[in-house]
């Protein structure tokens, strides 16, 4: 993740998944995917989140309609990548072996998902 973005609040990270999930879109659209995980979630809530990520540089905004639309800044991937280095370095002392072996301990990964890890771990490395 680009040190120049702020990290995304909880808050901020539900609404990028919630972009990433529906492609650039308009703060109603994003209402309407919202509604489905929090009934209780207004419209003027997700306005003013999209609107604050948008002054912090988390979204872009195309105006050139009468409703905006916004989309992310960075990729998922970019943004996942930054938010799992910081986790390493905070939580596990920069060490992402012991990030996976807590997951794999903790009951966080599903047999069909340690099938997938021993898969890519099987593969022959890039020379």
């Amino acid at each position: 993740m680009s040190t120049s973005l702020p990290k995304p609040t909880p808050s901020e990270l539900e609404m990028l998944r919630l972009l990433f999930a529906l492609g650039p879109a308009t703060a109603k659209q994003v209402h309407q995917a919202a509604l489905e995980s929090r009934p209780e979630i207004n419209y003027a809530t997700v306005l003013r989140l999209l609107q604050v990520m948008h002054t912090k540089g988390l979204l872009a905004r195309d105006e050139s309609q009468r409703a905006h639309v916004y989309s992310a800044v960075q990729e998922q991937d970019s943004i996942q990548t930054g938010l799992l280095k910081d986790l390493i370095n905070k939580a596990f002392a920069g060490s992402g072996k012991a990030l996976v072996l807590a997951a794999l301990r903790g009951g966080h990964v599903s047999a069909g998902e340690r099938a997938e890890i021993q898969a890519l771990l099987d593969e022959e490395p890039p020379k």
